[in-house]
């Protein structure tokens, strides 16, 4: 019911889990929330918790995807050049960076829920700021602030993490890529629409909407039950299994819920313990890198569009006869993007989902490492493919693909990273990890955007690398967390 014996031996050299406790009275029976939580099994509860925490994707890939289809009419308006315009998908992963740490640590010791709630307040109020930004500065400022506030984000996936049963982890928690998915989706399609009819200053406003509507359902979802046990506020633990419970239709076990001896929580030293100090440096290289080729996607895809950069060359901007404004005479290159880029950057995104069975199936029966391991380095040989001369169907067949590898990738890690440390550190675990993945995102734009304009073959090559270190980094990480119980102390 709590670890069945094949579950300890997936867990490489790992310690079993021990829990310290004050003995209970003789022939009392206790359980823990583990346990209560694969007693109670999968139902409604963890059908809605599904539906609204996977919900905030839509929100954060609207925020973070924004950048990709505003970047031209930026552009524009305040003539700037390349290096300019990737500061500004910098400084908004400079601001997830910042805030990421400072957040994971608040959540494991304020709880997930209230950094939850809190970010998703700070991210709408700065995002419908930036729609008045007057200047290329306040709109940087802005946007940044705005990076701070989609970093809370993960609190989410550590919620639904904490409440789901160990064999459903491998499998509901990719499906959540369908929300990041749409959120993509939605936020091209309204590009198309919104960019060329009432600005993109409308656009800002129209996508920070998903976010506000979000806040009013999160009273739905409670706080985590391990966090609140892990804090010693064992009635209210109590209280939100019986409520789930009750909505699953299901039975608690019985007994007296089992309070663990209390820890420090949110401790930056715990990561650097020697017993987790190996895998928090590779995680840490392997969400680096992980970012570094997902954004380089992204904007590589918004940058071949926009400039027509075919064959490893870069073509002239295209000049439009019809227009021979100032604007487009500028030394600052300036080409919108018209409805066959929308169309095209639709077809590559939904190449996000495209492998998820494969994935799913891969990290269930493969495990964590070899799957992740396997998608990094293919992820690494379609960067080198890009450089083949092809037609336009085949250059948005290889971007469709490495759009499917480097989404499945992130849903390996996430997955990961929620499951290998402990409830007293997993919010800052997460954290720190996020902190560092935009470490990877702050430099994707100066590759995509600069670099690849002067060495199209040079920049592959190097996001390439990346990802062979990273798939070596997984496949020897120490710990694989498939069928692994989630542990609650240290």
């Amino acid at each position: 019911m709590a670890t069945a014996p094949k579950e300890a031996e997936n867990a490489i050299g790992l310690e079993e889990i021990h829990i310290e406790r004050q003995e209970p009275p003789k022939g009392q029976k206790t359980f823990t929330v583990e346990e209560a939580v694969e007693t109670i099994g999968f139902g409604r509860f963890h059908i809605a918790l599904f539906l609204i925490m996977g919900s905030t994707g839509v929100a954060e890939a609207m925020e973070i995807m924004l950048i990709a289809v505003v970047s031209p009419l930026i552009r524009c308006e305040w003539q700037l050049e390349d290096w300019q315009v990737a500061l500004v998908t910098t400084m908004v992963f400079f601001g997830y960076m910042v805030f990421s740490i400072a957040l994971g640590l608040l959540a494991d010791r304020y709880g997930r829920w209230k950094i939850l709630l809190l970010s998703f307040l700070w991210a709408a109020y700065f995002s419908l700021l930036t729609s008045f930004a007057p200047s290329y500065i306040w709109f940087v400022f802005l946007r940044a602030m705005v990076g701070g506030g989609v970093s809370g984000h993960a609190q989410g996936l550590i919620i639904k993490t904490e409440f789901l049963p160990t064999k459903y982890r491998g499998y509901m928690l990719p499906l959540s890529q369908v929300f990041w998915l749409a959120g993509s989706l939605l936020i091209i399609g309204l590009a198309s629409v919104v960019n060329t009819t009432i600005g993109w200053r409308w656009l800002i406003r129209i996508a920070s909407i998903p976010g506000i509507l979000l806040v009013l359902v999160f009273k739905f979802i409670p706080e985590s039950a391990r966090y609140n046990v892990s804090t010693g506020n064992v009635a209210a633990a109590l209280a939100t299994l019986q409520w789930i419970a009750k909505m699953n239709g299901a039975v608690m076990p019985q007994g007296e819920l089992r309070e663990p001896t209390k820890e420090g929580r949110g401790r930056f030293k715990d990561l650097m313990h020697p017993k987790y100090l190996r895998t928090t440096l590779q995680i840490w290289i392997i969400w680096l890198g992980i970012a570094f080729a997902y954004y380089g996607v992204i904007l590589a895809s918004a940058e071949l569009l926009e400039r027509d950069l075919l064959c490893g060359s870069a073509a002239p901007p295209m000049q439009d006869t019809r227009d021979d404004s100032e604007g487009s005479r500028s030394p600052c290159h300036c080409h919108l993007f018209g409805p066959a880029a929308y169309q095209t950057m639709i077809i590559s995104t939904v190449g996000e989902i495209a492998l998820n069975p494969l994935n799913i199936l891969g990290i269930n029966f493969l495990g964590r490492r070899l799957s992740l391991c396997i998608t990094m380095g293919c992820t690494a040989l379609f960067f080198l493919l890009l450089n083949i001369c092809t037609s336009s169907t085949g250059m948005i067949g290889f971007l469709f693909m490495l759009r499917a590898l480097v989404s499945a990738n992130f849903n390996t890690i996430y997955i990961y990273t929620a499951e290998v440390y402990p409830t007293t550190m997993r919010a800052l675990g997460m954290g720190t990890s996020g902190s560092l993945c935009r470490v990877g995102a702050m430099v994707a734009p100066f590759i995509s955007q600069v670099l690849m304009s002067a060495s199209f073959i040079g920049a592959l090559c190097l996001f390439s690398s990346v990802c062979i270190v990273c798939a070596i980094s997984a496949v020897t990480l120490p710990i694989e967390t498939k069928g692994r119980a989630l542990q609650q102390v240290k």
